[in-house]
């Protein structure tokens, strides 16, 4: 787990509790009863299969790595604002995250860091708004479990957020989320202007810079209309296809190797600490003020309530 940096994992842990140490302890031996008891040392050893299921949930969560900032920090994409989380039940969504992260700590960060000669233990995440809809409010169940595993098990892993493509419903929500976030994470967040792309190049090279910031004023989408290998979302791309052999490798290498068959990897679903029940209970009643108070045509209808997100078994 700490990938021969004990002290700095336990720093990551003090800072996620305000430095007070038998918090920081809980916390930390919480985590390492999570991993143990939902074998998450072999998530990676567990692909979800068949391809064409993988490359479903895929289209419907929108994350990847684009490149790396000057500093040598991985540049994480997350189209926030299109993805929907309708392929699959929310164990493939788990799943896919806890992967994503743990080959980012196993294999992308210490790669990283051999390459620069010192530690870097961080990564940057870029989050695109593009598309934020009214109907956001369905995924909010999902993303409260995906955000509550990251901030009980994978503290103090993200350097910087940079929010980009941010349209007018992110901003009224930004205004009451804002104030309810404690300080250290409020810190970490920048909303930037537009696509961002003039600010980021500050902190990486262009060809770091995810598609959806490449060009002012384009905005992003699901299935950029450049190859597939540009797009950092897409199965194609180069981070998704290298973390997807590598999950087939590690599945070989078991012995003795069961025959490989549809079913998600189900981990523990863990409950949102209060603060972060306020922050979805908050972001959901700004959506509906916003959705009661809509005058144009083209503004989207809630099209899925609360409740429609159901966490089922295979």
């Amino acid at each position: 787990m700490h990938q021969g940096y004990p002290s700095d994992t336990i720093v990551r842990f003090l800072k996620a509790r305000e430095w007070n140490v038998p918090k920081a302890h809980k916390m930390l031996m919480d985590c390492l009863n999570w991993r143990l008891q939902n074998e998450i040392d072999n998530i990676l050893s567990k692909p979800i299969v068949p391809v064409d299921l993988y490359r479903a949930v895929r289209d419907s969560q929108l994350v990847g790595v684009s490149g790396y900032s000057k500093e040598g920090l991985p540049v994480f994409a997350i189209g926030v604002g299109q993805s929907s989380f309708d392929k699959a039940s929310v164990h493939y969504y788990v799943q896919s995250h806890i992967q994503i992260n743990e080959y980012r700590d196993r294999i992308v960060l210490p790669a990283v860091a051999k390459k620069h000669g010192r530690h870097i233990g961080t990564c940057i995440k870029i989050l695109d708004m593009t598309g934020l809809k009214l109907s956001a409010l369905s995924q909010i169940k999902l993303m409260t479990i995906i955000s509550t595993v990251d901030d009980l098990n994978y503290p103090e892993k993200t350097d910087t957020y940079y929010i980009v493509n941010a349209p007018y419903i992110f901003s009224s929500c930004w205004k009451v989320v804002k104030p309810l976030l404690q300080e250290r994470t409020r810190k970490k967040v920048q909303v930037l202007q537009g696509c961002g792309r003039d600010e980021l190049l500050k902190i990486m090279d262009y060809s770091s810079l995810p598609h959806f910031c490449r060009r002012e004023g384009s905005g992003s989408s699901r299935y950029s209309s450049s190859p597939g290998s540009d797009n950092c979302f897409s199965l194609d791309h180069p981070f998704h296809q290298q973390l997807y052999n590598y999950i087939k490798q590690q599945a070989r290498g078991h012995i003795p190797a069961p025959p490989t068959k549809q079913g998600s990897f189900h981990v523990s679903l863990p409950d949102p600490d209060p603060e972060g029940v306020k922050i979805a209970e908050t972001i959901e009643s700004e959506l509906t003020k916003f959705e009661d108070h809509k005058t144009t045509e083209n503004t989207s209808k809630l099209s899925h309530p609360m409740n429609s997100l159901k966490i089922y078994s295979e």
